[in-house]
């Protein structure tokens, strides 16, 4: 092809290209205004608490230092840095750092309670760089949101927004202090919405791919609006720093806990007052379950509205206030977010029927006895499954506040192995039925159905739980 011709051809491509950059760079939002817009009202927090120990003043413990590159590790370390080298013996000043962001004019701060937690002497720094002392209004250790407050003029604050309209994909933005870099911003997507973190069941965390080191805990996360949506919380490590995975608590359980404590110095959470597990598909086959779904309900503590309301281990609960529960970590935000003695309606499926059932919630008792440790020990006996059983003593039903079920003494290879029953677990149900002696269990195996996968209801170190059997053929 001449080079006049192969110009003729390229030049379109070029300029189709660059149009399609263009269009490309137009499309990704522009932070810039809405960091003006938001910065003021986004604080510094540090903390001093008095410990005995070498180092004073720095805010990270050692194992978040030893992380660290060696230019941030030595500054901190440093003779000159905010640990002043530390001072062997006697008593130090431990300082911490986070963010924080102010939610009213008459100067109530929100924040992490990891943040604030021990601590001596609350400092607030705001971004004209005045400095006030703050006082804790109260905190909540289960939503790891505490409120303080400070004393000041012409005080910023921020906007509020919903997250519960939040949608996943969706552009945010984090200002705080990292590594205690004042008023750093970044930026990221909403990675995922409602997920449940083994250290907290009644907080539906906000997943994002927003850069979140120590120091930005506490500090809130925007959307484009400009309106604070959630509090940057915790991060996924193998670290000590960021791996792209960061969590924060949406900004509607943050406010309702905020109005709690403004109001009552303290926080009331609903109670249904069952232990439920995931629907697994195995679980989802042996209920008649089309697919995994719900939360299905291994124990129904006594005196509890679930009790009350007629609630059985087996039920598995598929709505809430006709809201599906696709899956269990479903379940207890809704409840913790019920007011005290509101009746709401559960759909429960119960031996293949739906039904709907009536709850009063109570309040969450916040040092209740779920279950005892007490494991008993087991007596001798036989049955089917690949494993014998033997009836319960008094002492172990005084022990576990159980009046029916078996005991297993042994487990050979077989169904009941393979399903993950082990020795001294009580077996309470099988396939839904109760199992009230010996005599029920040999008689309810027996007459299992063939090739089918069926539930049996356990109590393992005071647990309950479900476990499915596959039966042969």
């Amino acid at each position: 092809m001449p080079k006049k011709n192969l110009k003729l051809w390229f030049a379109p491509f070029v300029a189709l290209m660059m149009l399609v950059a263009t269009g490309a760079r137009a499309e990704l939002p522009d932070f810039t205004g809405l960091v003006k817009d938001n910065s003021a009202a986004v604080v510094n927090i540090s903390t001093t608490q008095k410990t005995e120990g070498r180092r004073g003043g720095l805010p990270f413990d050692q194992r978040q230092l030893d992380q660290m590159p060696d230019f941030f590790r030595h500054f901190f370390e440093g003779p000159n840095g905010p640990g002043g080298g530390g001072q062997p013996g006697g008593q130090q000043q431990l300082n911490s750092m986070g963010s924080g962001f102010i939610v009213s004019k008459d100067g109530y701060v929100l924040t992490n309670n990891h943040v604030i937690d021990g601590a001596d002497e609350i400092l607030v720094r705001l971004s004209d760089r005045r400095e006030l002392s703050a006082e804790v209004v109260g905190v909540d250790p289960r939503s790891d949101i505490a409120v303080l407050k400070i004393k000041g003029e012409d005080l910023p604050v921020v906007q509020m927004g919903r997250s519960s309209e939040l949608e996943q994909g969706e552009w945010v933005f984090a200002i705080g202090s990292p590594f205690g870099f004042d008023y750093t911003v970044t930026a990221g997507i909403v990675s995922a919405i409602g997920r449940s973190l083994p250290s907290e069941n009644y907080v539906p965390f906000i997943q994002t791919d927003v850069a979140i080191n120590p120091g930005n805990s506490g500090g809130p996360l925007f959307n484009l609006d400009g309106e604070v949506i959630g509090i940057n919380s915790q991060i996924y490590t193998r670290s000590g720093g960021f791996m792209g995975v960061s969590f924060a608590i949406p900004i509607d359980v943050a406010m309702n806990v905020f109005d709690q404590i403004r109001d009552h110095g303290f926080v009331s959470r609903g109670w249904l007052g069952v232990l439920i597990q995931e629907v697994n598909r195995d679980l989802a086959e042996s209920f008649g379950l089309s697919r995994p779904r719900g939360a299905l309900v291994a124990e129904v503590l006594p005196d509890s509205p679930a009790e009350a309301a007629g609630l059985q281990p087996g039920d598995i609960i598929l709505e809430y206030q006709d809201l599906d529960i696709n899956l269990s970590s479903d379940l207890p935000p809704m409840v913790g977010r019920t007011r005290l003695n509101d009746t709401v309606e559960l759909l429960v499926l119960r031996d293949g029927d739906e039904k709907t059932l009536e709850v009063t919630i109570g309040e969450l008792p916040e040092d209740r006895q779920m279950a005892s440790e007490n494991t008993p020990s087991p007596s001798p006996a036989s049955g089917p499954l690949g494993l014998s059983v033997s009836a319960l003593t008094d002492e172990q039903r005084e022990q576990l506040s159980i009046q029916e079920g078996v005991v297993v003494k042994n487990v050979g290879p077989g169904p009941a192995l393979d399903a993950g029953i082990r020795p001294n677990d009580i077996i309470r149900k099988l396939n839904n039925e109760p199992v009230t002696s010996v005599k029920d269990f040999n008689r309810i195996a027996g007459d299992l159905p063939k090739g089918k996968a069926v539930p049996v209801l356990v109590v393992r170190g005071g647990q309950s739980t479900f476990l499915v059997i596959k039966t042969g053929q």
